[in-house]
């Protein structure tokens, strides 16, 4: 069982990693595409999308993995079930995001208009799943305050608090750029704060992975 539990929470140390540097690079090497003003779910659209969807589907199943290493180590933690759901919510969400290709955002692909409207329903399930999952990450940061602040480890506990809010606050702003079809404003920056957010995200997904792994009480209770 303790291999089993230090495996699964390995899946957390890569999840973020590897989700980040696929959309960097296929965003990099794709025409037309601009990561200030597009989407990274635009990228699953095209010849090429395939290799966004597998992103979204990879990372979603080692998010869901680390979702049930922290579960099954929750007791080495002192924890709640809520943070390991909430973090399988995310999880959840990517792989929704992969199953249900999002419609064209921002002008990407080349040719397509700022907004679809009306949304298709495969595109309409992309933006619920992905809320969905956007609002678990943000709570489970939320939990994970408490639990830190509970446990008096105050750094974890303040980081894990402003993680939630510098989260939130990227998807709101990067959810308004996207529906501003205007030239004022937001608009052109959607691609931007979505990456800030979920850059922000997945580093604290990450390092949380590496300080669960090498938490005494867990590596005790996985020996």
């Amino acid at each position: 069982m303790g291999l089993k539990i230090r495996l699964l929470l390995g899946c957390g140390v890569i999840a973020g990693p590897l989700f980040m540097v696929v959309l960097l690079v296929t965003g990099a090497l794709r025409d037309g595409y601009d990561p200030i003003r597009h989407a990274g779910s635009t990228l699953a659209l095209g010849d090429s999308g395939w290799t966004q969807v597998v992103n979204f589907l990879v990372t979603g199943l080692l998010t869901v993995a680390f979702a049930a290493g922290l579960w099954l180590a929750r007791g080495g933690l002192g924890g709640s079930f809520w943070g390991p759901l909430l973090v399988g919510v995310w999880g959840v969400g990517l792989l929704g995001a992969g199953v249900f290709v999002t419609d064209p955002v921002a002008g990407y692909p080349p040719g397509t208009p700022l907004l679809t409207d009306p949304p298709t329903t495969a595109g309409s399930l992309h933006d619920l799943l992905s809320l969905a999952g956007f609002v678990g990450l943000a709570a489970a940061c939320f939990v994970f305050t408490r639990r830190f602040a509970v446990r008096r480890e105050i750094g974890w506990a303040v980081y894990s608090a402003l993680t939630g809010i510098g989260f939130l606050a990227g998807i709101v702003l990067s959810t308004r750029a996207f529906a501003d079809t205007g030239a004022g404003g937001l608009a052109g920056t959607g691609g931007l704060f979505q990456r800030l957010a979920i850059g922000i995200g997945f580093t604290w997904l990450t390092l949380l992975a590496v300080r669960t792994l090498r938490t005494p009480e867990v590596c005790r209770s996985t020996s």
